[in-house]
This record gives structure tokens, sequence and C-alpha cells, in this order.
């Protein structure tokens, strides 16, 4: 469930950040132009996650103890995929881009 989560998150801001992209604009001005637009969806949709898990995780009940290990896991799933998602990506995307754009410099 975290890896869809961060999944989505990360197509959500990696799609922000490509269409600045085809605007002309370089990719660490891109990534760093896409956070903003995209801490609030990403926000939204991972606490919504994290706020449905609380009633499994929150105690466990007759036989349900499994259950809300699994719910505590993907509690703290979420939060680090969240926190990836907000500064791994843009870095990476940052970083994978920019050497691109920089070799199709150096060929034309």
């Amino acid at each position: 469930m975290s890896v869809g989560v961060a999944t989505a998150n990360s197509i959500l801001l990696v799609t922000f950040a490509n269409e600045l992209r085809a605007k002309g604009i370089d990719p660490r001005e891109a990534a760093v132009t896409a956070w903003p637009h995209a801490v609030r969806p990403i926000c939204d949709d991972s606490s919504s996650h994290d706020i449905g898990m609380v009633p499994h995780g929150a105690r466990p009940r007759r036989g349900g103890r499994a259950e809300c290990s699994l719910a505590r896991a993907v509690i703290g799933g979420l939060g680090v995929a969240t926190f990836a998602t907000l500064f791994f990506v843009p870095l990476m995307f940052t970083l994978i881009h920019g050497q691109n754009s920089t070799r199709q410099g150096e060929i034309a």
C-alpha cells in the first residue's frame, strides 16, 4: 500500500515538472516550481490514507493483532514514503534530467 501511494504521488510530482520542462524551463527550476503545486495533493493523499489506518492500528481487537501491526507499519511506511516523495524525487529528477540536458547541449 505504501509503495502504491508513493508511486502515485511521485508520478504527480514528476508530471508537474515535465509539463514545466515542455515549456522550456530547465530541470532544476522545473522541480523547484513543481514542488509547491504538488505538496498539497501529496500531503492530502498520504494523510487520508494514514487517517484511514488509525482505527485499525489504534488498539488491537480480539483476534486482530496482525491487522493492528500491519496498520502501524503502513502508517510508518506512508510517512517515510511521503518524505521521500517530497524531497528525494525532485532531487533525482534534477540530477537525471540535468545530466540529460547537459549531454544534449554537448551534442548540439
